[in-house]
């Protein structure tokens, strides 16, 4: 049914690979193990490196992976006790202060870091065009058709510039499959809203096709987490911060001034930390893009709206 894509996913690996060492950045889910079993085919020699603590959700899953494809396997291991410096050297290399884009870009630093080959593939891309997040379940068209597009955005203007920044640092040639032309074009054949998941397992279900139509079924049923949390990354950041006495994003902040200032600076301002509904956030801040508002401005005004309510509740 997906012949063009199926096609294109094949070629443009083969023509990346053919010959050649070259690494992967794995996971062991769907994504990085459709282009770990076709390198396979092609390459020379191809080594899957994950990112991760001892126990972590990625590297048994990388390691089954590695034994069903009969492709060696290198651990790539995150401790308490290396991460800060890792997340610093990270902030030199990329110059990246988001907290959010440091927890999930981490675990490509430490494989290109690690990985002795030139030539490193990896997945990217797939959760945002095939829809793969647990965010585009049981939305709207509306909606999802606006997750969809912000994660697109996301992902051509943060991540990708955060990985190339990565891969230059490392003198890496980094590889993404699913971003290729030839692959975008026959992905943009294919109406969005016929990839909306009705449910979690039916997410990717295009990809999943294409993996059992090329004789690799196994893939379509292995489990994924984010990056952050399949690592472990999150966990051990969250750990330093407890024992800081710090939120999360003021670590990083901390981390990132030390980088850059050689100290934290004093003048900074103060961390919000909230989750609220991705819908509510987008359509929100589309306002206030049009407004000319920047979230943090929104939030400050906020805080100062209830501040001045108060004082007046209470002058009364």
């Amino acid at each position: 049914m997906w012949e063009g894509l199926r096609d294109s996913i094949v070629d443009v690996i083969r023509q990346k690979v053919e010959g050649k060492d070259v690494g992967i950045a794995c996971s062991g889910g769907l994504d990085s193990g459709l282009i770990s079993a076709i390198s396979k085919e092609y390459a020379r020699s191809v080594t899957l490196y994950t990112c991760g603590t001892n126990n972590a959700f990625d590297v048994s899953m990388a390691k089954d992976l590695s034994k069903r494809l009969n492709l060696p396997f290198v651990h790539v291991q995150i401790s308490k006790g290396t991460i800060e410096d890792l997340i610093k050297e990270l902030i030199t290399a990329t110059g990246v202060s988001d907290p959010f884009t440091i927890s999930y870009e981490l675990q490509l630093f430490s494989v290109c870091k690690e990985c002795s080959q030139d030539i490193l593939l990896t997945g990217q891309g797939a959760d945002e065009y095939f829809m793969g997040c647990a965010k585009y379940v049981g939305q709207t068209e509306e909606e999802f058709d606006l997750l969809r597009k912000a994660g697109i955005e996301r992902l051509l203007n943060v991540s990708v510039p955060c990985e190339k920044a990565i891969a230059d640092y490392f003198g890496k040639d980094l590889f993404y499959p699913y971003l290729d032309d030839r692959v975008q074009d026959e992905i943009s054949k294919i109406d969005p809203a016929s990839m909306m998941p009705e449910d979690m397992d039916s997410r990717k279900q295009v990809l999943k096709d294409v993996a059992t139509d090329l004789g690799y079924g196994f893939l379509a049923d292995r489990k994924k987490k984010s990056s952050q949390y399949g690592s472990g990354t999150t966990d051990l950041i969250r750990a330093i911060a407890r024992e800081r006495g710090v939120g999360y994003a003021n670590l990083i902040a901390i981390f990132y001034d030390e980088v850059v200032y050689g100290e934290k600076q004093l003048e900074r301002g103060a961390v919000v930390n909230a989750r609220i509904d991705p819908i509510v956030k987008l359509k929100a801040e589309k306002i206030l893009m049009e407004r000319g508002l920047s979230p943090s401005e929104a939030i400050e005004n906020y805080y100062r709206e209830v501040i001045r309510s108060e004082e007046e509740n209470r002058s009364d």
